[in-house]
């Protein structure tokens, strides 16, 4: 079992509440249908955006109430880029834009090669002005890090303020090769799982999350 490095440690948030390991351990049950799983992805991804978010600036806005005329905090929601990792990201936007509406929506199209375990970039579409912008890249699982590495690689290019990186689950392999490429990134996880099997899943995992969100083999 590889262990994780306590400076990779440190930059892991892990998101415990009830709510989120009940509904992750309804998802892991390999019994649950494609309509649960992605039903409970939407839940579990909409309380993960009030973690991811806490830090977002607020700014004074004048606002008036039935009696008389304030200024009130807001978040600027057309600041921030949610940026799904296809396709499996997806399953998460939904759940995360519920949260946050007034969110931008990037792409990031990456498959796995099957024998080198290494990113390819297929598609890639953000938004505008990424420089003013701060970034939650989503994807459901960490795993082998290569794919979420080469698109946070990918998505500095763009010169954006700040990214962070949300998934459900993760492991030791995952989080010490995004902190390895990437140590200015933040993980949010439900869960950091025991290791990788040889063929880059998360063990005991969930499978294939893409499958279990589109009901594909």
């Amino acid at each position: 079992m590889t262990p994780i490095s306590p400076e990779a440690r440190a930059n892991v948030h892990l998101i415990d509440h009830p709510l989120v390991q009940h509904k992750l351990s309804l998802m892991r049950n390999k019994e649950a249908s494609t309509n649960s799983f992605r039903r409970l992805l939407n839940e579990l991804s909409s309380l993960m955006a009030y973690e991811v978010t806490r830090d977002m600036a607020l700014q004074d806005v004048e606002i008036q109430t039935p009696l008389e005329t304030m200024k009130a905090k807001m978040i600027d929601g057309k600041k921030l880029v949610f940026v799904s990792i296809l396709r499996a990201g997806n399953g998460i936007l939904d759940g995360v834009l519920s949260v946050v509406p007034g969110a931008r929506v990037g792409h990031i199209g990456l498959y796995r090669d099957p024998k080198t375990l290494q990113a390819v970039e297929y598609y890639f579409k953000m938004p505008k002005n990424m420089e003013e912008r701060d970034i939650v890249v989503v994807d459901p699982m960490l795993a082998t890090g290569n794919s979420a590495a080469a698109a946070v690689a990918r998505l500095k290019e763009c010169k954006p303020k700040s990214i962070k990186f949300l998934c459900l689950l993760t492991c030791p392999e995952g989080i010490n090769t995004l902190y390895k490429e990437h140590p200015d990134v933040q993980i949010f996880t439900a869960a950091i799982d025991r290791e990788l099997n040889s063929h880059g899943y998360i063990l005991p995992g969930l499978g294939d999350a893409g499958d279990r969100i589109f009901g594909t083999q």
